[in-house]
């Protein structure tokens, strides 16, 4: 008997691509200075991917989060595990297991420096 498949997912993406998804979402809805940070070769981390974006304004911000959430169902049939941070719109989280979402206002953005956080991983700007 050969072994069965069953996907959990409408389409199998692995976690590059679910990355790869949600970047093309943030820079479709005019998402700025989007980072992805690797997160794969830190020892002790329980996620492997950052995707940082910042939004222009508290409505830029929930746009943003909306339509990542959106894009992922639609073409992943997943949506995050957890979301935090839409109430105040300044800095909102979506937690997809692997990959974490951070989108920013400008100002969290420069307050909490992610990036020099976690300078030892591979930082990919675009």
């Amino acid at each position: 008997m050969g072994k069965i498949k069953v996907a959990t997912k409408k389409k199998d993406l692995f976690q590059g691509e679910l990355s790869e998804l949600i970047v093309q979402a943030l820079l479709e809805k005019k998402g700025e200075d989007v980072t992805v940070i690797d997160l794969k070769k830190i020892n002790h981390v329980y996620f492997d991917k950052f995707v940082i974006c910042t939004g222009t304004s508290k409505t830029h911000v929930e746009t943003l989060c909306d339509f990542v959430q959106e894009t992922t169902k639609r073409e992943a049939g997943i949506l995050p595990t957890f979301v935090e941070g839409v109430a105040n719109g300044e800095w909102v989280l979506l937690d997809y297991f692997d990959t974490i979402v951070h989108i920013f206002q400008p100002e969290a953005r420069e307050f909490y420096k992610l990036e020099s956080l976690w300078s030892d991983a591979d930082i990919q700007h675009l």
